[in-house]
């Protein structure tokens, strides 16, 4: 895989010309950014930016003002690449507060090793309506430790309007979730995001997760999705890379209150 190539596709296909995630969701173009805009239970922020020196201050006041106009919430995804390369800086000056650091991992979907199975007693079930989406979100609260409210939402949303843009799965031990993940499918590119892969705490380092990632990973075969991509951290990554993923940049979320 050639990387800076698939890179740039990623910026063109994913960033620059980033599809809604949602049935309330819009993509916009203001400037030197594109951003969406969702619901205060979607996901709101900026995807890609083309900004310099001169005119990066500019452009973050402009989206402070939007989001904060609007009464939303929102995250800036910079990359490691983005320019400028003070970027970062600008943004927490502007009152930006910087999350953890991911690494942004694509693997060639035909190179991957998609052979992992669950471990015995697990298995692996698709979630298609409210139900589902519960124990998806239930997983997630538990692995992470945060409100699944949003996830929720967005999930069933996408379910309900476009399910062909995304699967989404739970790892059940008997009848208990102790794992969930889901996968973007993004009409007329090559790419499927996996997002979300959590196991809760107790059922860790079983493989679980390795199982996920296999598991999605052939639904994007079938559907002739060339690469998979990953915000992975950093417990995440040494899984991806004997998977097969490569590490091509950082990417960090910047969120802003107003």
């Amino acid at each position: 895989m050639d990387h800076a190539a698939v890179l740039a596709l990623f910026d063109r296909d994913m960033r620059e010309g980033a599809r809604p995630d949602g049935p309330d969701a819009v993509v916009e173009r203001a400037g030197g950014v594109v951003r969406q805009v969702s619901s205060a239970l979607g996901w709101n922020g900026v995807v890609w930016s083309d900004l310099d020196e001169a005119s990066a201050d500019a452009a973050i006041a402009a989206q402070i003002a939007h989001f904060s106009g609007l009464g939303f919430e929102f995250e800036w995804k910079l990359y490691g690449h983005d320019l400028p390369v003070d970027l970062g800086r600008r943004l927490r000056d502007a009152g930006f507060t910087s999350e953890p650091e991911e690494t942004l991992m694509i693997g060639e979907a035909a190179d991957l090793n998609l052979e992992a199975e669950p471990p015995e007693g697990i298995r692996i079930v698709s979630v298609t309506d409210r139900a589902g989406v519960d124990l998806v979100a239930e997983v997630h609260e538990k692995a992470f430790g945060t409100d699944g409210s949003r996830l929720r939402h967005q999930l069933l949303a996408q379910l309900t309007a476009d399910p062909d843009t995304v699967v989404a799965v739970v790892a059940l031990a008997g009848d208990t979730p102790v794992s969930a993940a889901r996968m973007e499918l993004v009409p007329g590119t090559r790419f499927a995001g996996l997002w979300g892969g959590g196991t809760v705490e107790g059922w860790r380092g079983r493989g679980i997760y390795r199982a996920l990632v296999a598991h999605r990973a052939r639904a994007a075969v079938d559907r002739g999705y060339r690469y998979l991509q990953v915000d992975a951290m950093s417990t995440s990554r040494p899984i991806l890379e004997r998977l097969g993923f490569a590490p091509l940049t950082t990417t960090t979320p910047y969120a802003y209150t107003p």
